[in-house]
C-alpha cells in the first residue's frame, strides 16, 4: 500500500492531529483515518513511514474486538469493505481508506487523557528522580528507572493537540468533570489496562504506561474511544530483555528519536521545526519497528 501524508476524502472534515484526520460520517458517526505521518520531540517528520497508519488502526481495531464485553467502545468497524457499505461516498476511495480508517460512534470527548502506569518511566521517571513525586503526589520511596510500581497509578493528564500533554492530580480531574465522572474514568481506564497488560504480556511484551481516551455517547454512555494500546499510545518494552535501573528499548520510533538525538548532538538539528531529513534507513527501521510490535502484540503478521 502506498504511504500517505495527508488525506482527502469526500467527507466533512472536522479535525486533523499530528497523526490522524478526522471525517464526520452524518451526525452520529466519525470516520478516524490515520495517517503514516510521523512525530517526534513534538515536531512532525515530511517523511512518512510506510504501514504505520494500517499498524495503528489494525491494533486498535484488534484491541477492541477484545474487549467487546469489558468495555464499552466506539468501533463500529476497521474493514474497508464494511464501512464503504456504510458509507458509499468512500466507494471510490477504498485504497485511500485500506486498513486504516475506522467507522466509529460520535461522542463528546471527555478533555482528559487518561494515563495508567505499570512501570515508572519517561516524564514520571524525571519528575520522581527529581521530587519522589507524580503530578505533584508522594510515591513510594528508593524506586529505580524502569521499575514495576506496586500497584499501577492512574496519572491522568491534560489534552494538547501541539506540545507535551501536562500531568495533573486526580483532584484536578475531579474539579474538571465531578467526581462520578472522575470515578468512572479511572475504573475504565484500569480495566482494560489490566485486561491488555495480561494478553500482552503472554506475548513477551510489558505494556509499562498506555494512555486512553474516553467520550460520552449519545445515549449517555460513556465508552472508550480513539487508539487503544498501540505502540503511539503506549509504552511496549520487550519482556526477554527489560531489566530496571535503565532506560528499556521501545516498539515505537526509537530508530526515529536516536538518529534526531545524533543529529542533535552533532549540532545539526536545533530541536525545532523544520527538522532534518530522514535516511531511508531510518525510514526503513522505523517502519519494520511497527510492524514487529503489531505481530508480537496480535500473534500474527498485518496482512491487508
Amino acid at each position: 500500500m502506498n504511504a500517505m501524508l495527508a488525506s482527502d476524502l469526500p467527507l466533512p472534515r472536522i479535525g486533523r492531529g499530528k497523526v490522524r484526520d478526522i471525517y464526520a460520517v452524518g451526525s452520529d458517526r466519525v470516520l478516524l483515518l490515520t495517517t503514516d505521518r510521523i512525530s517526534a520531540f513534538d515536531v512532525v517528520m515530511a517523511e512518512t513511514i510506510p504501514m504505520k497508519g494500517a499498524v495503528l488502526t489494525q491494533i486498535s481495531a484488534w484491541w477492541f474486538r477484545q474487549l467487546e464485553g469489558v468495555v464499552p467502545h466506539h468501533m463500529i468497524s476497521a474493514d474497508a469493505d464494511e464501512i464503504i457499505r456504510k458509507v458509499p461516498a468512500l466507494k471510490d476511495h477504498r485504497a485511500d481508506i485500506l486498513g486504516r480508517a475506522m467507522l466509529c460512534r460520535r461522542t463528546t470527548v471527555f478533555p482528559v487523557e487518561c494515563v495508567i502506569r505499570g512501570y515508572i518511566s519517561g516524564s514520571a521517571w524525571k519528575e520522581y528522580a527529581a521530587s519522589g513525586t507524580l503530578a505533584g503526589e508522594q510515591l513510594e520511596a528508593d524506586l529505580v528507572e524502569s521499575e514495576k510500581l506496586g500497584a499501577p497509578i492512574f496519572s491522568p493528564a491534560t489534552k494538547a493537540e501541539t506540545g507535551h500533554d501536562e500531568n495533573i492530580t486526580v483532584a484536578r480531574v475531579r474539579e474538571i468533570l465531578g467526581n462520578d465522572v472522575a470515578e468512572k474514568l479511572e475504573s475504565m481506564a484500569r480495566t482494560v489496562y489490566n485486561f491488555g497488560e495480561r494478553i500482552a504480556r503472554h506475548q513477551g511484551i510489558i505494556i509499562a504506561d498506555t494512555k486512553f481516551e474516553f467520550g460520552r455517547a449519545a445515549d449517555g454512555r460513556i465508552i472508550l474511544i480513539d487508539e487503544v494500546m498501540t505502540p503511539d499510545s503506549s509504552r511496549f518494552w520487550a519482556a526477554d530483555v527489560y531489566k530496571p535501573g535503565r532506560p528499556q528499548p521501545s516498539f515505537d520510533k526509537q530508530p526515529l528519536r536516536d538518529y534526531l538525538d545524533a543529529e542533535r548532538r552533532a549540532g545539526r538539528w536545533n530541536g525545532d521545526a523544520p527538522p532534518p531529513p530522514l535516511p531511508d534507513s531510518v525510514v526503513d527501521a522505523t517502519s519494520k519497528r511497527y510492524l514487529e510490535a503489531y505481530r508480537r502484540v496480535t500473534g500474527s503478521e498485518l496482512a491487508i
